[in-house]
């Protein structure tokens, strides 16, 4: 895990003209297109989200918390539950993918908060470029320095969690529901990329 990890690092920020490896790692992470891959969300499968090119908020977390230590950062997670039924993404979805987002139960968002200048900054890579077209709160543009965007509207409080901790934010098993909406939705969303 620690070579793959090493060698993205040095394929993103080393031996490159980076000004900032921080926004360098960032940006290579958010670009990563979204999807929900249940198999992905765990502290221990996340780094298949390379192979596949396609991850949701808690690989792509994990990917770049472990980054952030190894060019010398101090980082948390910062759990948030939200609704898929609720927010940004129900504005935009299709009236098939509307409906069954309403029998969703409640989620869990993962980002990150990193120490930047001896303040706690959050950091969301979650959401690709191509989303911004739907008017969702893509981070285009992050300048390594201000809170990102949260890709979810928070349903409450946020939980943070030291690195060690991963294995406590085991999400629960998705039940065929889950599964049917997370299908539709990368379906979807895949169709808008084109």
């Amino acid at each position: 895990m620690a070579d793959i990890i090493d060698n993205k690092l040095r394929e993103w920020v080393q031996g490159k003209d980076v000004e900032d490896p921080k926004i360098a790692i960032y940006n290579r992470i958010r670009d990563i297109p979204y999807a929900v891959i249940p198999d992905l969300i765990s502290h221990e499968q996340y780094l298949d989200m390379l192979k596949l090119n396609r991850g949701s908020c808690t690989p792509k977390h994990f990917l770049l918390c472990n980054m952030y230590q190894r060019i010398g950062l101090d980082v948390l997670y910062a759990v948030y539950p939200f609704m898929w039924g609720s927010g940004d993404f129900e504005t935009v979805y299709p009236p098939e993918l509307r409906e069954l987002a309403k029998s969703m139960p409640v989620s869990y968002h993962l980002a990150c908060k990193v120490d930047i200048d001896g303040k706690l900054i959050v950091v969301d890579a979650t959401l690709d470029p191509p989303l911004g077209q739907l008017g969702l709160p893509v981070n285009k543009d992050w300048d390594g320095i201000r809170d990102t965007l949260l890709a979810v509207n928070p349903l409450g409080e946020e939980q943070l969690y030291h690195p060690s901790e991963a294995c406590l934010m085991e999400p629960r098993i998705a039940d065929e529901q889950s599964l049917v909406f997370y299908r539709a939705l990368n379906s979807w969303l895949h169709e808008l990329r084109g």
